[in-house]
């Protein structure tokens, strides 16, 4: 080892479709200020290539899972979860991640953190950022967490094990209730035109808006939403307002600052033919709804298991 450097060890592990740097919390510095400079450094932030660290220039490679020992009875291990920044010196805890969440248990599996049953191990994950119970079914073989089989979802590719995710727990984890407003539709003005918007918590916290609305159709790929300035400035300002509406900032315009990573935004379109920026093409018929959701003041790129369960209609 360079006699200038630190020895850390991690896990570089893809969880769904996001990939992070898997740390034991027991290697950190106790000290949170000094802890988060060492994860920056680690992913070579801020830095829009993130040339000197792990990090791979997209927000979706830019995630960190901090594993150790439970402090809760109910749990097998703790998680907390961190979306670095690229452009600032900046590690968002204010959410979870559902696609790194996915690889929390496989990761304490295969570390002696929990005992391995096959076929299947459960572990019990408390996710400290938000202080709720998350339970992952991991399939287990020889005592390793498995990694091959015929599971596959949109936006990686091949095939993997399959690992079966609890939500439950997770309704109202950011702001104590499903409803945080405690409607279930509010009127936001922005930029001189009015805005209806659902607010919901549930995975995390997600403003949804009607697609046209903000104009468009609901079927743009990242690229041109990205690339449409008026419209992600639109979306800003009605996502800073609902921070503020529930609570999580005392100005909207703080909360690019304050909070980049949630509430996500989702616009949201009725069903129609259409082709994904990966070139699937999509029938009406093959859908229920079309929706498109922003995270890091970007387009996420393939929608997020915490957005989702937000999104998922009521079951009887």
């Amino acid at each position: 080892m360079h006699s200038e450097m630190e020895m850390i060890r991690c896990s570089i592990m893809r969880g769904g479709t996001s990939k992070g740097v898997f740390l034991l919390e027991t290697d950190l510095p106790k000290d949170k200020e000094l802890r988060d400079k060492m994860i920056l450094q680690i992913y070579g932030s801020p830095d829009l290539r993130q040339i000197d660290g792990l990090g791979g220039a997209d927000s979706l490679t830019s995630k960190v899972a901090i594993i150790g020992p439970s402090t809760r009875e109910d749990a097998d291990v703790d998680y907390t979860f961190g979306q670095v920044s690229i452009t600032d010196a900046f590690v968002d805890y204010g959410g979870n991640c559902g696609n790194i969440s996915s690889a929390v248990g496989p990761f304490a599996i295969d570390h002696g953190m929990v005992a391995p049953v096959e076929p299947v191990t459960k572990v019990r994950i408390h996710m400290t950022n938000t202080g709720r119970i998350l339970t992952a079914e991991v399939p287990v073989y020889k005592g390793k967490a498995k990694v091959e089989g015929d599971f596959s979802i949109d936006g990686v590719p091949g095939t993997g094990a399959k690992i079966v995710m609890d939500w439950s727990d997770s309704v109202g984890g950011i702001t104590g209730s499903l409803l945080p407003t405690g409607k279930a539709k509010d009127v936001i003005e922005a930029g001189g035109a009015k805005y209806t918007v659902s607010i919901v918590d549930a995975g995390n916290t997600v403003v949804f808006i009607n697609a046209a609305d903000l104009g468009i159709t609901g079927v743009e790929t990242p690229v041109q939403i990205d690339e449409n300035g008026p419209l992600m400035e639109r979306i800003e300002e009605i996502r800073g307002k609902a921070c503020q509406m529930i609570g999580l900032v005392k100005d909207w315009r703080e909360a690019k600052k304050v909070t980049p990573y949630q509430p996500f935004f989702a616009m949201v379109s009725k069903p129609s033919d259409h082709k994904c920026f990966n070139g699937v093409q999509i029938g009406a018929e093959d859908v229920d709804v079309v929706s498109r959701l922003t995270f890091m003041l970007k387009m996420h790129k393939a929608y997020p298991i915490t957005g989702t369960v937000a999104t998922a209609p009521p079951q009887d």
